[in-house]
């Protein structure tokens, strides 16, 4: 058997069903999943739930409350979050603000 898990980020105008991946190795799978919004990651969740995953790993710009919905609705399957230290988040984010992320 092997241990499968979803990597999780909220990227403005990600799609879905377009911007996904899946690395596989002898005892692990790595689905990664862009998400534009809460309703699409709870979506995306819920179907690689159905495929057998056991844990989801979301990236630092899901709210307490949508990591504890997903939790609530996924009750069998591991949430984690990717949180940095101060430091490391405000790098983060000045990057990302660079980028154009919060327009």
């Amino acid at each position: 058997m092997k241990f499968k898990s979803l990597f999780m980020a909220h990227t403005p105008k990600a799609d879905k069903e377009e911007h996904k991946a899946t690395i596989e190795t002898e005892k692990y799978v790595l689905h990664v999943n862009l998400v534009g919004n809460k309703d699409e990651a709870l979506e995306v969740a819920q179907d690689k739930a159905e495929e057998g995953i056991q844990s989801i790993i979301l990236c630092p710009g899901f709210t307490h409350e949508d990591v504890a919905e997903i939790s609530e609705k996924l009750p069998d399957v591991g949430v984690t979050v990717a949180r940095g230290d101060g430091p490391s988040s405000r790098i983060a984010k000045e990057a990302m603000e660079k980028a154009g992320w919060f327009e």
